[in-house]
Protein backbone atom coordinates (compact mmCIF):
# COMPACT_ATOMS: atom_id res chain seq x y z
CA UNK A 1 0.00 0.00 0.00
CA UNK A 2 1.50 3.39 -0.94
CA UNK A 3 2.34 5.58 2.03
CA UNK A 4 0.08 8.50 2.89
CA UNK A 5 3.23 10.39 3.94
CA UNK A 6 4.65 12.51 1.11
CA UNK A 7 7.55 13.94 3.11
CA UNK A 8 8.71 14.92 6.59
CA UNK A 9 10.70 18.09 7.20
CA UNK A 10 11.83 20.09 10.22
CA UNK A 11 8.97 22.42 11.13
CA UNK A 12 11.34 25.35 11.70
CA UNK A 13 10.33 28.63 13.30
CA UNK A 14 7.86 29.80 12.22
CA UNK A 15 6.54 26.45 11.09
CA UNK A 16 6.84 25.63 7.41
CA UNK A 17 3.43 25.88 5.69
CA UNK A 18 1.96 25.16 2.27
CA UNK A 19 -0.30 27.21 -0.01
CA UNK A 20 -2.89 28.56 0.89
CA UNK A 21 -1.20 29.00 4.29
CA UNK A 22 1.64 31.48 4.65
CA UNK A 23 2.82 31.16 8.24
CA UNK A 24 2.18 29.32 11.48
CA UNK A 25 3.76 29.98 14.83
CA UNK A 26 3.15 28.21 18.13
CA UNK A 27 3.63 30.58 21.05
CA UNK A 28 4.24 28.88 24.41
CA UNK A 29 5.37 31.12 27.28
CA UNK A 30 5.56 30.35 30.99
CA UNK A 31 4.87 33.88 32.24
CA UNK A 32 5.28 34.63 35.96
CA UNK A 33 2.68 36.38 38.10
CA UNK A 34 1.51 39.77 36.91
CA UNK A 35 2.07 43.23 38.34
CA UNK A 36 -0.27 46.21 38.68
CA UNK A 37 0.30 47.12 35.00
CA UNK A 38 -0.56 43.55 33.86
CA UNK A 39 3.05 42.97 32.91
CA UNK A 40 5.42 40.44 34.48
CA UNK A 41 6.21 40.86 38.17
CA UNK A 42 9.84 40.15 37.37
CA UNK A 43 12.91 42.10 36.34
CA UNK A 44 13.21 42.91 32.64
CA UNK A 45 16.95 43.57 32.97
CA UNK A 46 19.01 41.94 30.25
CA UNK A 47 16.11 41.59 27.81
CA UNK A 48 16.06 43.25 24.40
CA UNK A 49 12.92 45.24 25.12
CA UNK A 50 11.05 45.86 21.91
CA UNK A 51 12.58 42.77 20.30
CA UNK A 52 12.60 40.11 23.02
CA UNK A 53 12.36 36.67 21.37
CA UNK A 54 15.13 34.87 23.28
CA UNK A 55 12.89 32.98 25.71
CA UNK A 56 14.89 33.77 28.82
CA UNK A 57 13.33 32.02 31.87
CA UNK A 58 10.77 30.43 29.53
CA UNK A 59 9.01 33.59 28.37
CA UNK A 60 9.32 36.52 26.01
CA UNK A 61 8.17 40.13 25.92
CA UNK A 62 8.13 40.03 22.08
CA UNK A 63 7.66 43.66 20.96
CA UNK A 64 5.99 44.78 24.21
CA UNK A 65 7.68 47.19 26.60
CA UNK A 66 5.55 46.77 29.76
CA UNK A 67 3.09 44.02 28.78
CA UNK A 68 4.15 41.11 26.55
CA UNK A 69 2.80 41.01 23.03
CA UNK A 70 2.68 42.83 19.74
CA UNK A 71 1.88 46.58 19.83
CA UNK A 72 0.17 48.25 16.87
CA UNK A 73 1.31 46.94 13.48
CA UNK A 74 -0.27 46.85 10.00
CA UNK A 75 -1.42 43.99 7.75
CA UNK A 76 -2.63 43.84 4.16
CA UNK A 77 -3.54 41.03 1.77
CA UNK A 78 -4.15 37.99 4.01
CA UNK A 79 -5.91 36.73 7.14
CA UNK A 80 -4.76 35.91 10.66
CA UNK A 81 -6.34 33.04 12.59
CA UNK A 82 -5.39 33.06 16.29
CA UNK A 83 -6.27 29.94 18.30
CA UNK A 84 -6.04 30.38 22.06
CA UNK A 85 -5.16 27.44 24.32
CA UNK A 86 -4.21 29.24 27.54
CA UNK A 87 -3.79 32.84 28.64
CA UNK A 88 -5.60 35.84 27.16
CA UNK A 89 -5.13 38.35 24.34
CA UNK A 90 -6.29 41.95 24.35
CA UNK A 91 -7.01 43.06 20.77
CA UNK A 92 -7.40 46.64 19.53
CA UNK A 93 -7.52 47.81 15.92
CA UNK A 94 -7.77 50.77 13.58
CA UNK A 95 -11.46 50.05 12.93
CA UNK A 96 -12.17 50.87 16.57
CA UNK A 97 -12.80 47.24 17.51
CA UNK A 98 -11.46 45.75 20.71
CA UNK A 99 -11.66 42.38 22.42
CA UNK A 100 -10.37 40.17 25.19
CA UNK A 101 -10.38 36.46 24.40
CA UNK A 102 -8.98 33.39 26.08
CA UNK A 103 -8.75 29.59 26.17
CA UNK A 104 -10.71 27.92 23.40
CA UNK A 105 -11.53 31.16 21.59
CA UNK A 106 -10.43 31.93 18.03
CA UNK A 107 -9.98 35.35 16.46
CA UNK A 108 -10.24 35.47 12.66
CA UNK A 109 -9.13 38.72 11.07
CA UNK A 110 -9.37 39.47 7.35
CA UNK A 111 -6.81 42.22 6.82
CA UNK A 112 -7.86 42.79 3.21
CA UNK A 113 -6.99 46.30 2.01
CA UNK A 114 -5.42 47.15 5.32
CA UNK A 115 -5.80 47.18 9.08
CA UNK A 116 -3.63 48.08 12.05
CA UNK A 117 -4.03 46.06 15.23
CA UNK A 118 -2.31 45.22 18.49
CA UNK A 119 -2.22 41.85 20.27
CA UNK A 120 -1.16 42.16 23.90
CA UNK A 121 -0.88 39.37 26.48
CA UNK A 122 -1.98 40.82 29.85
CA UNK A 123 -0.91 38.82 32.89
CA UNK A 124 -4.10 38.85 34.95
CA UNK A 125 -3.10 36.58 37.83
CA UNK A 126 -1.08 38.52 40.40
CA UNK A 127 -0.75 35.53 42.74
CA UNK A 128 0.40 32.78 40.42
CA UNK A 129 1.84 32.00 36.99
CA UNK A 130 0.23 33.13 33.73
CA UNK A 131 0.95 30.45 31.12
CA UNK A 132 0.24 31.42 27.52
CA UNK A 133 -0.20 29.03 24.60
CA UNK A 134 -1.60 29.90 21.18
CA UNK A 135 -1.32 29.32 17.46
CA UNK A 136 -1.26 32.14 14.97
CA UNK A 137 -1.86 31.07 11.40
CA UNK A 138 -1.68 33.27 8.32
CA UNK A 139 -4.09 32.25 5.54
CA UNK A 140 -3.55 33.88 2.16
CA UNK A 141 -6.18 35.71 0.13
CA UNK A 142 -6.43 35.38 -3.65
CA UNK A 143 -5.59 38.47 -5.70
CA UNK A 144 -9.25 39.31 -6.30
CA UNK A 145 -9.85 39.53 -2.53
CA UNK A 146 -6.65 41.16 -1.30
CA UNK A 147 -8.27 44.59 -1.27
CA UNK A 148 -11.62 43.69 0.32
CA UNK A 149 -12.66 45.74 3.38
CA UNK A 150 -11.08 44.42 6.59
CA UNK A 151 -13.27 42.19 8.76
CA UNK A 152 -12.87 41.24 12.43
CA UNK A 153 -14.63 38.12 13.77
CA UNK A 154 -14.62 36.17 17.02
CA UNK A 155 -15.29 32.43 17.06
CA UNK A 156 -16.02 31.87 20.74
CA UNK A 157 -15.12 28.63 22.49
CA UNK A 158 -18.74 27.49 22.86
CA UNK A 159 -19.33 27.83 19.09
CA UNK A 160 -16.43 25.58 18.09
CA UNK A 161 -17.39 21.91 18.14
CA UNK A 162 -15.32 18.81 18.81
CA UNK A 163 -15.85 15.47 17.09
CA UNK A 164 -14.87 12.22 18.79
CA UNK A 165 -13.60 9.04 17.18
CA UNK A 166 -15.82 5.93 17.55
CA UNK A 167 -13.62 4.57 20.36
CA UNK A 168 -13.61 7.92 22.19
CA UNK A 169 -9.81 8.06 22.27
CA UNK A 170 -9.31 10.87 19.72
CA UNK A 171 -10.94 14.29 19.70
CA UNK A 172 -10.93 16.61 16.69
CA UNK A 173 -11.68 20.28 17.31
CA UNK A 174 -12.93 21.82 14.09
CA UNK A 175 -11.86 25.47 13.80
CA UNK A 176 -12.31 25.53 10.01
CA UNK A 177 -13.85 23.02 7.60
CA UNK A 178 -15.74 19.88 8.49
CA UNK A 179 -15.00 16.50 10.07
CA UNK A 180 -17.82 14.06 9.34
CA UNK A 181 -21.00 15.71 10.60
CA UNK A 182 -19.10 18.25 12.70
CA UNK A 183 -18.79 21.64 10.99
CA UNK A 184 -16.80 24.70 11.99
CA UNK A 185 -18.38 28.12 12.54
CA UNK A 186 -18.69 30.26 9.43
CA UNK A 187 -15.41 31.99 8.53
CA UNK A 188 -15.37 35.63 7.43
CA UNK A 189 -17.29 36.14 4.19
CA UNK A 190 -14.32 36.83 1.87
CA UNK A 191 -11.99 34.23 3.35
CA UNK A 192 -10.52 31.53 1.12
CA UNK A 193 -12.07 29.18 3.70
CA UNK A 194 -15.55 30.53 2.92
CA UNK A 195 -15.50 29.03 -0.59
CA UNK A 196 -17.17 25.64 -0.88
CA UNK A 197 -14.53 24.20 -3.22
CA UNK A 198 -11.34 25.05 -1.30
CA UNK A 199 -11.58 22.27 1.35
CA UNK A 200 -9.84 24.44 3.95
CA UNK A 201 -9.49 22.69 7.31
CA UNK A 202 -7.90 23.84 10.55
CA UNK A 203 -8.19 21.18 13.25
CA UNK A 204 -6.50 20.55 16.58
CA UNK A 205 -6.37 16.85 17.40
CA UNK A 206 -5.92 15.30 20.84
CA UNK A 207 -5.20 11.57 21.21
CA UNK A 208 -5.18 9.46 24.36
CA UNK A 209 -2.06 7.41 25.15
CA UNK A 210 -1.83 4.49 22.74
CA UNK A 211 -4.74 5.68 20.61
CA UNK A 212 -5.06 4.84 16.92
CA UNK A 213 -7.12 7.00 14.58
CA UNK A 214 -7.60 7.22 10.83
CA UNK A 215 -7.50 10.64 9.24
CA UNK A 216 -9.93 10.33 6.32
CA UNK A 217 -8.89 11.30 2.84
CA UNK A 218 -9.70 14.73 1.44
CA UNK A 219 -10.18 16.13 -2.05
CA UNK A 220 -7.39 15.48 -4.53
CA UNK A 221 -5.16 18.47 -5.15
CA UNK A 222 -5.35 20.05 -1.71
CA UNK A 223 -2.28 20.61 0.41
CA UNK A 224 -2.47 18.75 3.74
CA UNK A 225 0.06 19.04 6.56
CA UNK A 226 0.11 17.77 10.13
CA UNK A 227 2.22 19.22 12.96
CA UNK A 228 2.63 17.04 16.08
CA UNK A 229 3.32 19.47 18.92
CA UNK A 230 3.18 17.38 22.11
CA UNK A 231 6.36 15.94 23.67
CA UNK A 232 5.63 12.27 22.89
CA UNK A 233 6.03 10.20 19.75
CA UNK A 234 3.55 9.54 16.99
CA UNK A 235 3.47 7.28 13.94
CA UNK A 236 1.68 8.18 10.72
CA UNK A 237 1.10 5.33 8.26
CA UNK A 238 3.82 3.34 10.02
CA UNK A 239 6.38 6.16 9.89
CA UNK A 240 7.74 7.44 13.21
CA UNK A 241 7.64 11.23 13.18
CA UNK A 242 10.63 13.03 14.72
CA UNK A 243 9.91 15.86 17.16
CA UNK A 244 9.44 19.36 15.73
CA UNK A 245 8.44 18.13 12.29
CA UNK A 246 5.87 18.96 9.63
CA UNK A 247 4.37 15.95 7.87
CA UNK A 248 3.00 16.52 4.39
CA UNK A 249 0.28 14.00 3.57
CA UNK A 250 -1.30 12.69 0.39
CA UNK A 251 -4.85 14.06 0.58
CA UNK A 252 -6.18 11.20 -1.55
CA UNK A 253 -5.16 8.55 1.01
CA UNK A 254 -6.44 7.70 4.47
CA UNK A 255 -3.68 8.16 7.05
CA UNK A 256 -3.47 5.97 10.15
CA UNK A 257 -2.13 7.85 13.17
CA UNK A 258 -0.81 5.90 16.17
CA UNK A 259 -0.03 7.81 19.31
CA UNK A 260 2.69 6.89 21.79
CA UNK A 261 2.65 6.64 25.57
CA UNK A 262 1.63 10.19 26.42
CA UNK A 263 -1.26 12.39 25.33
CA UNK A 264 -0.68 13.30 21.69
CA UNK A 265 -1.59 16.64 20.12
CA UNK A 266 -1.47 17.61 16.45
CA UNK A 267 -2.45 20.59 14.32
CA UNK A 268 -3.82 19.95 10.82
CA UNK A 269 -3.73 22.62 8.10
CA UNK A 270 -5.34 21.79 4.78
CA UNK A 271 -6.61 23.65 1.73
CA UNK A 272 -6.69 23.91 -2.01
CA UNK A 273 -3.73 26.04 -3.10
CA UNK A 274 -4.46 29.51 -4.41
CA UNK A 275 -1.63 29.05 -6.89
CA UNK A 276 -0.75 32.72 -7.34
CA UNK A 277 2.58 34.52 -6.88
CA UNK A 278 3.32 35.42 -3.26
CA UNK A 279 5.35 38.57 -2.66
CA UNK A 280 5.78 39.40 1.01
CA UNK A 281 7.29 42.38 2.72
CA UNK A 282 6.88 41.96 6.48
CA UNK A 283 3.17 42.34 7.27
CA UNK A 284 2.12 42.88 3.63
CA UNK A 285 1.43 39.91 1.33
CA UNK A 286 0.54 40.69 -2.27
CA UNK A 287 1.01 39.24 -5.77
CA UNK A 288 3.65 41.62 -7.13
CA UNK A 289 6.43 43.94 -6.05
CA UNK A 290 4.46 46.92 -7.40
CA UNK A 291 1.54 45.98 -5.11
CA UNK A 292 3.92 45.83 -2.15
CA UNK A 293 5.23 49.31 -2.99
CA UNK A 294 1.63 50.53 -3.16
CA UNK A 295 0.86 48.93 0.23
CA UNK A 296 3.80 50.73 1.81
CA UNK A 297 2.78 54.04 0.24
CA UNK A 298 -0.86 53.61 1.29
CA UNK A 299 0.12 52.82 4.86
CA UNK A 300 2.46 55.81 5.04
CA UNK A 301 -0.29 58.07 3.67
CA UNK A 302 -3.38 56.76 5.50
CA UNK A 303 -2.14 54.59 8.40
CA UNK A 304 -4.98 52.29 7.25
CA UNK A 305 -7.53 54.45 8.99
CA UNK A 306 -5.34 55.74 11.80
CA UNK A 307 -4.83 54.53 15.35
CA UNK A 308 -7.73 55.58 17.63
CA UNK A 309 -6.10 54.46 20.88
CA UNK A 310 -3.96 56.70 23.15
CA UNK A 311 -1.08 54.18 23.38
CA UNK A 312 0.54 51.72 20.98
CA UNK A 313 0.02 48.68 23.23
CA UNK A 314 -3.40 49.09 24.88
CA UNK A 315 -4.67 46.60 27.43
CA UNK A 316 -8.09 46.37 29.00
CA UNK A 317 -8.75 46.72 32.75
CA UNK A 318 -7.74 43.71 34.82
CA UNK A 319 -11.34 42.93 35.76
CA UNK A 320 -12.68 42.90 32.21
CA UNK A 321 -14.03 39.56 30.99
CA UNK A 322 -14.08 37.94 27.57
CA UNK A 323 -15.85 40.19 25.14
CA UNK A 324 -15.65 41.86 21.73
CA UNK A 325 -16.76 45.32 20.69
CA UNK A 326 -17.03 45.51 16.92
CA UNK A 327 -16.44 48.55 14.74
CA UNK A 328 -20.21 48.98 14.31
CA UNK A 329 -20.66 49.19 18.09
CA UNK A 330 -22.06 45.67 18.48
CA UNK A 331 -20.86 44.03 21.71
CA UNK A 332 -20.52 40.30 22.44
CA UNK A 333 -19.91 39.18 26.02
CA UNK A 334 -18.97 35.68 27.13
CA UNK A 335 -19.31 34.02 30.50
CA UNK A 336 -15.95 33.18 32.04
Amino acid sequence: MPSAVIDIQPAGFPWKTYDPFLFCVFHRDAYPSGNADLGPAASLAGRSIGQDFEGRDGWRMYHGSRVPGFPQHPHRGFETVTIMRSGVIDHSDSLGATARFGPGDVQWLTAGQGIVHSEMFPLLDRNGPNPLELFQIWLNLPGEDKMVPPHFAMLWDRAIHTATSPDGATRIRVVAGRYGETAAPEPPPRSWASRADTDVAIWTITMDPGATWTLPRAAEGVNRAVYPFSPGTVEIHGVTIPPDSVVRLDPAADATVRNGAGTGELLLLQGRPIGEPVVQYGPFVMNSRDEIQQAIADYQRTSFGGWPWPVDEPVLPAGEGRYARHADGRVERQAD
